[in-house]
């Protein structure tokens, strides 16, 4: 976006996806789903594999041996609000899938990824 000098209102009218998900995304709240992220890509005139290189995957069992701590208390703080590395999303039932943003993680542990 800066390279191009795009804000944040133009990508969301050049890609047709609210402001507040391009918001998100920026933060490493939320991830944009595959459709989402061909639109984001396509608005840049870049792909998608261009925007996501050099992302570092952060799984809950990696965070959870980092912190010295069970794969279950990561999930549980995360599904409860009380662990601010990420976002735990509620699917179906009790089902839920996790992001765990780099930069979070490394803000409130002090670990280095």
């Amino acid at each position: 976006m800066s390279e191009l000098n795009i804000s944040q209102a133009e990508l969301s009218r050049r890609a047709n996806i609210p402001r507040s998900s391009i918001c998100g995304y920026l933060a490493g709240k939320t991830l944009p789903r595959k459709g989402v992220l061909i639109a984001v890509a396509a608005a840049l005139d870049t792909t998608p594999e261009k925007l996501t290189e050099g992302e570092k995957k952060i799984t809950v069992k990696m965070a959870a041996d980092l912190m010295g701590v069970s794969e279950q208390f990561i999930r549980i703080a995360m599904q409860q609000g009380k662990l601010p590395i990420g976002t735990a999303v509620k699917l179906t039932g009790n089902k839920y899938t996790y992001y765990i943003s780099p930069k979070k993680f490394t803000e409130y542990t002090g670990i280095k990824i």
